[in-house]
């Protein structure tokens, strides 16, 4: 019995012994052979008709997206997909719902709906699959508002089998009965972050009543907060979650923050580009308003600008996108309308004019710099009311924005922290005044009323030019200055430009 006990033991002894001999050996060889191959598209073994369409679009190693959402796809489960913006989300769920296809029956019905929420998102999808699946012979619509409905009812009726829609035109087109979604046998809802949290919900819930509820569903998005992730889940059964850093931009980019104030952000734009070597220049603002405006500046002042709005007809905006893409615009100043899903190769710039109003957007507008392991820069214009939402991305990022302190750019420092026991209203109202007269709490002069001490303090007093005599309509500006702010549902305060 002993005797056993201690056979057992030498031989477990011998066995670590040579495992670390092994390891020895290994560690002694060199880097290339012990390194563990780089994954290829070819692993997959896709239908030689898709391996075309790879090569087409010059894809050659799959992102970390891909390689953990295409085998999954490919045996049919439900997916959740959560990855930074510009890493490959689209062609994870294209590549592998093309192959279920090819292998399936082939019919002029619908057999995979795409649902975005913006008309731009849509169109580029729509781009990606018609590039992949030339070969094929799988051919797809996009389906949007703010265009014709028949030119789209007659591709569809022709046999197209996957549809790229937005969820307003798709009901449209659902209740005119213009086409079914009874044999859809793939849902992808793309972006649904931003689709469940700006109240599609309703809709998406009246379009799965359209589907035979046996489809293979997949989510894809670069955000899922913890409420919307609750909703999203529901539409899944039994779903693998894919879930690659989604909450921070890509490491591919630098971001620098500017402290200044809002009368002042036209000017640091200028100083910046003038400074800096920009390729192509993606410029954020918040209202469709500004974005025109600013456009319209930058053209004046010698820039290939145009601007990307709400206000904008489809084919206009759609004039504005291409225009940037083929590059005879260099700077696109956009409202968060194409901080979603837009796939523009060589954005080397992203500048916030106007700082986001969620962690969120600021995650999708730096995404569309530094796409495709490329690298890219992104700026951000802050102000004394932006601290609340900075602080909130620093938390998010795990770290601060670096602070550009280059005096020629950025002025002032509204974002840094008040000294103590000075109150940062109180110093910053002193630093206005600068150089003017004092005024009182009704807009009158401070020293109004009061006696001279003495006879030569009077005299002294009629040699001083009177405060009234201050520029005419002074006070009137000053008025206007209080009317122009305004407050946001949070609380926050922001000037009126």
């Amino acid at each position: 019995m002993v005797k056993d006990q201690w056979q057992k033991r030498l031989f477990a002894v011998s066995q670590l012994v040579s495992i670390n001999n092994w390891h020895r050996r290994a560690t002694a060889l060199p880097h290339k052979y012990i390194q563990r191959d780089k994954m290829s598209f070819k692993q997959f073994d896709f239908n030689p008709k898709i391996d075309a369409g790879i090569r087409t679009c010059n894809y050659e190693t799959p992102t970390p997206i891909q390689e953990k959402a295409i085998p999954a796809i490919l045996e049919g489960r439900d997916i959740l997909g959560l990855a930074q913006t510009g890493t490959g989300k689209t062609a994870a769920f294209v590549l592998p719902i093309l192959q279920r296809m090819l292998k399936g029956p082939r019919s002029k019905r619908v057999r995979t709906l795409i649902v975005a929420p913006t008309r731009e998102l849509a169109e580029q999808i729509n781009s990606d699959i018609t590039k992949l699946a030339r070969q094929t012979g799988i051919r797809s619509v996009a389906v949007y508002g703010g265009v014709g409905k028949l030119p789209q009812v007659k591709k569809i009726q022709s046999g197209a089998e996957i549809v790229v829609a937005c969820p307003g035109r798709l009901l449209d087109h659902l209740r005119d009965k213009t086409f079914k979604l009874n044999k859809v046998e793939h849902l992808v809802l793309d972006e649904a972050d931003h689709m469940f949290d700006m109240g599609f919900l309703p809709d998406i819930k009246h379009i799965l009543n359209f589907l035979p509820g046996t489809q293979q569903t997949l989510l894809f998005s670069a955000t899922m907060p913890s409420e919307i992730r609750h909703l999203a889940e529901e539409v899944l059964d039994n779903p693998v979650r894919v879930q690659i850093a989604h909450s921070r931009p890509t490491a591919t980019v630098s971001q620098q923050l500017f402290s200044v104030e809002q009368n002042r952000k036209m000017t640091l734009l200028k100083g910046i580009m003038a400074k800096t070597d920009m390729a192509s220049t993606l410029i954020f603002t918040r209202t469709k308003y500004r974005a025109e405006s600013l456009a319209r500046q930058l053209h004046k002042a010698g820039y290939t600008a145009t601007s990307l709005q709400g206000n904008l007809s489809q084919q206009k905006r759609q004039k504005a996108l291409n225009g940037f893409k083929r590059g005879q615009f260099k700077v696109l100043v956009a409202t968060d309308i194409a901080a979603r899903g837009i796939d523009v190769s060589g954005i080397s710039h992203v500048i916030n004019y106007d700082v986001p109003s969620t962690v969120d957007a600021y995650t999708h507008r730096v995404g569309r710099t530094g796409r495709a392991s490329c690298k890219g820069e992104a700026f951000t214009f802050a102000s004394r009311e932006d601290r609340k939402i900075i602080s909130q991305i620093e938390r998010s990022l795990g770290k601060k924005i670096n602070r550009n302190n280059d005096p020629d750019l950025a002025e002032d420092n509204t974002l840094s922290t008040p000294p103590v026991g000075r109150p940062a209203k109180k110093s910053w109202h002193k630093a206005k005044n600068k150089g003017r007269p004092a005024f009182n709490r009704n807009g009158g002069p401070a020293d109004r009323g009061a006696r001279p001490a003495s006879k030569s303090a009077g005299a002294d007093k009629q040699a001083q030019p009177s405060a009234r005599n201050h520029k005419a309509g002074s006070r009137q500006k000053r008025k206007q200055r209080r009317a122009a702010m305004m407050i946001d549902g949070s609380g926050n305060l922001f000037l009126n430009p």
